[in-house]
């Protein structure tokens, strides 16, 4: 009788704390992918700003300033196509955690409600037992 309680206690508790587990593995896994991406970022653009610096260090004459600025141009337009990416990427990371936690959410309060009805039954069973 004791174990069949206390299995039945760990049971419930561990329904009622699944929903926050996953939900901080969701969390835990948006913030790896988050922090990796704005990772990968800064070191593309700091290596970016850092060629660009030692590019301009070459310059030494007029022909090779007139190429240090076209090359600026590239970079520029480079870097603004890659940040247009880099932001989509975001985005997409943003949305795709959106919708699992809506998802979740979606299961744990089908899960909830389920339990509910079932401790409502079973409250009703075991008053209708005590009262025979």
């Amino acid at each position: 009788m004791f174990n069949a309680n206390f299995d039945k206690s760990t049971k419930q508790f561990d329904d009622m704390f699944a929903p926050l587990r996953a939900f901080s593995a969701l969390s835990i896994d948006y913030s790896e992918k988050l922090i990796s991406a704005q990772m990968e970022l800064t070191k593309s653009y700091a290596d970016a700003s850092i060629a660009q610096a030692r590019a301009l260090l070459e310059v030494k004459d007029s022909e090779g300033l007139q190429n240090f600025v076209k090359e600026q141009q590239e970079t520029v337009k480079t870097l603004g196509e890659r940040l247009q990416s880099d932001t989509q990427k975001v985005v997409e990371l943003n949305q795709d955690f959106a919708k699992k936690s809506q998802e979740l959410a979606e299961t744990n309060a089908k899960k909830g409600q389920e339990m509910a009805e079932n401790n409502a039954k079973s409250a009703s069973e075991t008053m209708q037992k005590a009262a025979k």
